[in-house]
């Protein structure tokens, strides 16, 4: 049998398990994007230097590696060109590209969970900046401004009256690849949101995880992810709907098997919302936290879809304990010193820690979530213990940045 060969779109470390899960199954791994100096292609067999937004020049690429699989996993950017490059080759992929398109666009998904009876916030979305405020004097503040086609929390503002929703429109269109914007009631969350990733097996939803997605109110954007929990605090009925719900949304777009960025969240009205389901792996390693947190490997299982490989150990999680993910981040830029730990805290609870930068480089403002330097995974036995230390972590566990 000739080895195989899997188009990776992206180059940043967060591509860096998708190809170590590759190459543990024979599979040869080529990357491809614009930006020959990423981390990731130092690792990879070869390198295409392609726009993973040109959906005609990945496709390319696909022909000239002669892929047998195209995965984006934490690249939200390249998803669409990946399912497009996949259907036009005949190649796996858990979803028609039109499917796709709707699950990347968050005009187009908002509309779809709209028009088949999902829990939905109010949300228009539009095609440039001068509908987007002459709709203004409409919108039930306060809104959630965003990018239709964005991830990582860039270009979203939070706003509280029509005046300032000017230099928010500004803002998400500066981030965004289509030139449009979505504009959404703001849903007061009751308990943590949930960032997590699922996967799908023959179009059922055979594992579905979730977290406590947690932010730092200290940061310039606030709203960009800066650490997770798990097992989530999102109550049991909220899950266990969610789940159906995700279930729903499968069949009703016709998916069959890989893996899904969730964020969903129960809001002060009550209900339960799928806010994202996006057809990739999630940034912020939240699958490698998976994987440690219940040995469910949802990466390795990735791999394996995107090549047509069997797919074994996919279930529902049980966990292993309570973990926390710290995304290291600075609420201003300066130069990074290090990470400082309690004393004894590094013994007892340190799994992991990575950081993507050295002592003396320079770090910016967590202003997105390409801003964090670096990730610590942290195991506690029990809730309680957990929760001691994350509602005064700095005590514990604090990036310095001078």
């Amino acid at each position: 049998m000739s080895q195989k060969t899997l188009l990776l779109l992206g180059g940043a470390r967060y591509a860096l398990p998708v190809i170590k899960a590759a190459h543990e199954v024979g599979a040869r791994v080529v990357t491809c994007d614009y930006l020959p100096g990423n981390y990731a292609h130092r690792f990879s067999d070869a390198y295409v230097n392609a726009s993973i937004v040109d959906r005609e020049a990945v496709l390319a690429a696909a022909k000239e590696c002669r892929a047998d699989g195209v995965m984006s996993f934490a690249a939200d950017p390249g998803v669409v060109s990946a399912a497009y490059a996949a259907e036009r080759l005949g190649l796996p992929f858990q979803g028609s590209y039109e499917a796709v398109r709707t699950l990347q666009d968050k005009g187009r998904f908002r509309a779809f969970l709209r028009d088949n009876g999902f829990n939905c916030p109010a949300a228009h979305a539009f095609s440039s900046r001068e509908a987007a405020l002459a709709s203004a004097d409409g919108l039930p503040y306060p809104v959630i401004v965003k990018p239709t086609d964005s991830a990582g929390s860039k270009g979203c503002t939070r706003v509280d009256c029509p005046e300032d929703l000017s230099a928010a429109v500004d803002h998400a269109l500066e981030f965004s690849l289509s030139g449009g914007c979505i504009v959404e009631q703001f849903l007061e969350k009751m308990y943590d949101s949930s960032d997590a990733d699922g996967f799908s097996v023959d179009g059922e939803m055979a594992c579905v995880s979730f977290t406590s997605q947690l932010f730092d109110p200290a940061v310039p954007n606030p709203y960009t992810p800066a650490a997770y929990e798990m097992p989530s605090s999102m109550p049991a009925w909220a899950q266990a709907e969610l789940r159906s719900e995700l279930q729903r949304a499968c069949e009703l777009l016709g998916l069959s098997t890989g893996i899904y960025n969730i964020e969903t969240r129960v809001a002060t009205d009550g209900k339960a919302y799928i806010m994202e389901m996006t057809p990739r792996g999630g940034g912020n390693r939240l699958s490698e936290m998976l994987r440690l947190a219940s040995g469910v490997d949802l990466i390795g299982a990735s791999v394996r879809a995107a090549l047509g490989m069997p797919i074994e150990g996919i279930r529902m999680p049980a966990y292993d304990g309570c973990w926390y993910q710290l995304m290291l981040h600075s609420g201003s830029s300066g130069e990074f010193r290090g990470v400082e730990y309690a004393p004894g805290f590094r013994e007892a609870h340190l799994v992991e820690e990575q950081l993507w930068v050295e002592p003396g480089d320079r770090v910016e403002a967590f202003t997105a979530a390409n801003h964090a330097f670096g990730s610590v995974f942290l195991r506690f036995d029990s809730r309680s213990e957990l929760d001691d230390v994350a509602s005064d972590l700095s005590t514990y566990v604090r990036p310095i940045v001078e």
